[in-house]
Formats: C-alpha cells, structure tokens, sequence
C-alpha cells in the first residue's frame, strides 16, 4: 500500500506594492527647487487632422498643432510633440486612454503611465539648472510658458514644459530618473552659485 505524500501549503508571499520612482526625493538649493512629481496618468497620442477636433472634445482639451505648444484644462496637459503626435498628462487622475477609446475616429492611443516620471524644477535659478544638461535656448522669447518640447538632458531623452516663468516639468523614462534627478540636483547646486 502506498502512502500518501503529504501536502505542505507554501507560505503566503507578501503582497507586492508599486511605489513610483524616487518617490519623495527633493532637493533645494539657494534659487531652486528639484523634485519629484506625484504619479499622472499619461497617454502617447497619433492621430491625423481630421481626427484632432473629435479626440479633442473627449479630452476635454485641445490639442495644440504648433510646434513647441501645450495647452491645458482641468489638470489635463496636451503636449505637441510633431504633426500628428502628442503626449496626455492627466494629473487628477482620471484616464485619458479610456476617454480615447470611446472616439471612432483614426488614432493610435497608447498608455504610458508605468514608462515615465515627471521632475519639477522651480525658482528663479530653474532655468539654468535645466540648462546645464539641455542646450535648448530657455529664455522666455525662446521657450514662453507653456512652450513644450522633446529634447535631451545630458544623456537621456525628456520632454520639457515650461509651466509658469520659474517652473519646468521634466518628464523622462522611469529607468533614467534616477540620472536626470540627479544630473538636475548637482545642476542645481552650480546654478545657485
């Protein structure tokens, strides 16, 4: 007669918990402030003209067709990356994938949101620090407020919106914010000088 193996019942593993990237790392110096911007929800956007006036509507924002322009509504950001690309910020939490599922017409929506992170670089000296790392004129006849962009930053890729005259919103690839935080930080430390 064969004996029965027993059963053991493996123990209970820890739920995984996602947490966003250096969350709550900051930095100030004298002129600048460095930090991390809490988790938004983000969409890569393709579309061609004549989809832009319907995608708009169920947005609620509309898609800016200029070059290095953004336009925003109810913390819902639309940056123009090229003619017929652009990137969704939503910051309140709702989700601009699911308002671009319910358009009929041609587009490519994309959720984003586990790919990037976002900086804010903010004070008088923001512009210098951003500039230490990104050969883009940021003056304000060059860059305005709300003058959007794909650019670099030392290395690594980003997208850069100006959002008030001493405010800049860094947005990179998760895997690079930890190089784009602290490129920023030393950054920041030269500017106030």
């Amino acid at each position: 007669m064969a004996k029965a193996a027993a059963k053991t019942t493996p123990p209970a593993s820890p739920s995984a918990e996602r947490r966003p990237a250096l969350a709550g790392r900051t930095l100030s110096a004298p002129g600048v402030k460095v930090e991390m911007l809490p988790p938004a929800e983000r969409v890569s956007l393709r579309a061609p003209r004549g989809s832009l006036a319907e995608l708009s509507k169920a947005l609620g924002v509309t898609l800016p067709e200029k070059p290095k322009t953004s336009a925003s509504k109810g913390g819902r950001i639309a940056m123009w990356l090229g003619p017929d690309e652009w990137m969704i910020i939503d910051e309140a939490g709702n989700d601009p994938l699911a308002d671009c599922a319910k358009v009929t017409v041609l587009h490519s929506a994309v959720g984003i949101s586990h790919r990037n992170v976002a900086i804010a670089v903010t004070g008088p000296a923001a512009a210098a620090t951003v500039n230490s790392g990104c050969p883009q004129d940021l003056s304000q006849d060059a860059f305005p407020v709300g003058a959007a962009s794909r650019t670099i930053l030392g290395k690594s890729e980003i997208l850069l919106l100006r959002t008030a005259a001493d405010t800049f919103r860094v947005e990179c690839w998760r895997s690079f914010s930890d190089y784009v935080f602290t490129l920023l930080s030393e950054a920041a430390g030269d500017a106030a000088n």
